[in-house]
């Protein structure tokens, strides 16, 4: 004799299963930016993050916002920015020391000309040739792709006694394994020329179907983990590359033209 749940109970029962099936990959490991740093210092950094003895330069980012990839995080996922993130990463590692090129640059600035209004206290030691430049800049882009996880949701549901063709039919459609890949550049600012590039990739899975399923007081929970899923995919991602980019630079070995670089290369137009 089967014995069948309550509608209830179901409800009850199928978020609990749902978050202990739950999963965030990093080039197979659970990771994410978190603790802080000052200087060269850092508390509660990942685990999982490279980390060097010392800076092999200055670092400045620029993130491009105009891209789609840009679009699609704030406007579709409403996340911010990634140089937030990323200059957190950046300094907890200690391979490169980061200067500010985006509002804390502006604010500086705001400083200068008011010291050249004259209307600093003296002694503030405001004055030219104080600023570190950046030897090199990273840029930041990220791709997004959904992919439909269905069948692994009516299986899940099918674990469940009383849970029917209704719920199981809603979790194969909202259940989505959402995955994110970054890709860092890092320039050398003197000469343009691109150092080193490292891609980084990472995925979970997204149940925000279940919200509207069950309910708020069900739902509420699952909700809240949705609305910031993909930005923890995202900064997963990042680590991911940012780890990558710097295992690469640590073998660097610049390369040679004959004759130089930009002095029109090997690969001759004829008539050039």
């Amino acid at each position: 004799m089967k014995t069948k749940l309550p509608r209830l109970a179901v409800a009850a029962l199928l978020p609990l299963a749902i978050s202990a099936c739950a999963t965030m990959q990093m080039g197979g490991d659970n990771t994410a930016a978190t603790g802080s740093a000052a200087g060269a210092s850092s508390q509660n950094a990942n685990s999982q993050l490279e980390h060097c003895d010392s800076p092999l330069g200055t670092v400045a980012l620029d993130e491009h916002t105009q891209d789609n990839w840009y679009l699609i995080l704030t406007s579709q996922y409403q996340l911010p920015g990634t140089t937030p993130v990323l200059r957190l990463i950046i300094q907890q590692s200690n391979c490169f020391m980061v200067v500010d090129r985006g509002s804390g640059l502006n604010a500086a600035m705001q400083e200068r000309q008011l010291a050249q209004s004259g209307e600093l206290r003296q002694g503030s030691n405001y004055h030219k040739g104080q600023m570190v430049s950046a030897d090199y800049t990273i840029v930041p882009s990220v791709t997004f792709s959904n992919s439909n996880a269905g069948g692994g949701a009516a299986a899940l549901a099918g674990l469940i006694p009383g849970v029917g063709g209704l719920v199981a039919g809603a979790a194969a459609g909202s259940m989505h394994a959402k995955s994110a890949s970054t890709m860092l550049i890092l320039d050398d600012n003197r000469s343009g020329v691109q150092v080193a590039a490292a891609s980084g990739s990472a995925k979970n899975i997204d149940f925000g179907g279940f919200g509207a399923l069950f309910g708020g007081s069900a739902g509420g929970g699952l909700g809240a983990y949705t609305n910031t899923a993909q930005g923890k995919v995202v900064v997963a991602a990042f680590v991911d590359s940012y780890n990558n980019l710097v295992k690469s630079v640590r073998n660097y070995k610049a390369q040679h033209i004959e004759g130089g670089p930009g002095t029109g290369g090997k690969l001759k137009v004829q008539g050039g």
